[in-house]
């Protein structure tokens, strides 16, 4: 009789992770359930705020989960990374935000945390698997000896956007039990198996209630000024990290029957550029931190589709990669709101993740 292989499963207390446990252990697998502790208690969020990634919801998640390996019959552990989600995720989402930027902590987050120092600790802990997986609507692919990230069956629910960062390497060891199903089918296999999580509501926000004041509690941000295209003062705003690039609702401040958007952050002189909307469109951007999956593709221009925040659709473009890590996209088609500090992540005509990195700038004429 051959031994059982092993699987380690990251359990949120949510129906998706629930269910990826479920069907590696129908498949046969024995099932390991872990959980990343990183909530510390030290930050004040709004009582009975809104259930989020970040929050004291963190111990209901956790009773969840160990409800569910008994039920399931299988291990489970928690691993306490607070200090480094502290480091590598919070602090990265305040440095990122007084500078004016847009950061995506989930892209941080998976990278560093769920798919590195969690697994990393586990194993170092004496806990032994043959792979990793987790509930991420996506899948796995191999094409000439590299593995990629490959969009999820139904779009509607895919999250390659947010785990564009792990390396063929990596994917190696890596499991997406859910990257074939919608997010009807797992609701209703849930419910079959008698999972209590099957219509547990979503966790949208990355902090509990969604409000991000309490996380600079400690370093309050500078108000400053509103400007528009000229430079000239048309009011005020409460700080940098309260804005982001295509905003719309709560800035206070009218100049006519045309709406205002945010069109830029200027950290420097700690002060907002509002414009109308046709200031937002942009030719095409700069990168940095770009990571391509195949590193032989850096060697020349090459076509792709980029898709620069989880809702967007991906815009056709033409990749220039540079040196040091460094990449310009130009777009076929202008794109709008293109928002500093967030992801542009790169896709083939076949839903493959070709690579992504931090965007720098938006380029709003091409050279």
């Amino acid at each position: 009789m051959n031994t059982p292989r092993r699987a380690a499963v990251g359990l949120s207390g949510g129906v998706d992770s629930a269910v990826a446990a479920a069907i590696l252990l129908e498949e046969g697998y024995e099932v390991l359930g872990l959980t990343m502790k990183i909530w510390k208690g030290n930050i004040a969020v709004a009582e009975g705020a809104k259930h989020a990634c970040f929050g004291p919801g963190e111990e209901e998640d956790i009773a969840a989960c160990t409800r569910l390996a008994a039920g399931l019959g299988i291990e489970y552990r928690v691993l306490d990374l607070a200090d480094e989600y502290e480091e590598r995720v919070l602090e990265y989402f305040r440095r990122e935000y007084l500078r004016g930027r847009t950061p995506n902590p989930c892209v941080v987050c998976n990278r560093e945390l769920k798919f590195g120092f969690l697994v990393d600790r586990a194993r170092e802990s004496g806990l032994d698997f043959d792979f990793f997986a987790t509930g991420h609507y996506a899948r796995i692919e191999e094409r000439e000896g590299v593995r990629y990230v490959k969009r999820a069956a139904f779009e509607a629910k895919d999250q390659s956007y947010f785990i564009y960062g792990l390396d063929s390497e990596r994917l190696a060891g890596i499991r997406f039990p859910l990257g074939a199903l919608s997010k009807e089918e797992v609701r209703a296999k849930a419910r079959k198996l008698g999972l209590e999580t099957a219509d547990k509501p979503e966790s949208q926000d990355f902090i509990a209630g969604g409000d991000y004041a309490p996380l600079f509690a400690d370093r309050p941000p500078e108000p400053g000024d509103f400007v528009d295209g000229s430079g000239r003062t048309i009011g005020r705003h409460r700080g940098l990290p309260y804005y982001t690039v295509g905003q719309r609702r709560g800035l206070g401040v009218s100049t006519g029957p045309e709406p205002l958007y945010v069109l830029k952050l200027e950290p420097e002189a700690n002060r907002i550029v509002l414009g109308p909307n046709a200031g937002l469109f942009a030719e095409g951007l700069e990168a940095a931190d770009f990571r391509l999956q195949d590193p032989r593709r850096a060697a020349a221009p090459f076509r792709a589709a980029a898709k620069l925040r989880q809702n967007h659709r991906p815009a056709p473009c033409l990749v220039k990669p540079a040196a040091d890590g460094a990449c310009r996209l130009e777009f076929d088609v202008a794109q709008r709101a293109v928002a500093p500090g967030q992801s542009a992540v790169l896709y083939d005509e076949e839903g493959l993740v070709l690579g992504g990195g931090v965007i720098e700038r938006a380029i709003e004429r091409l050279d």
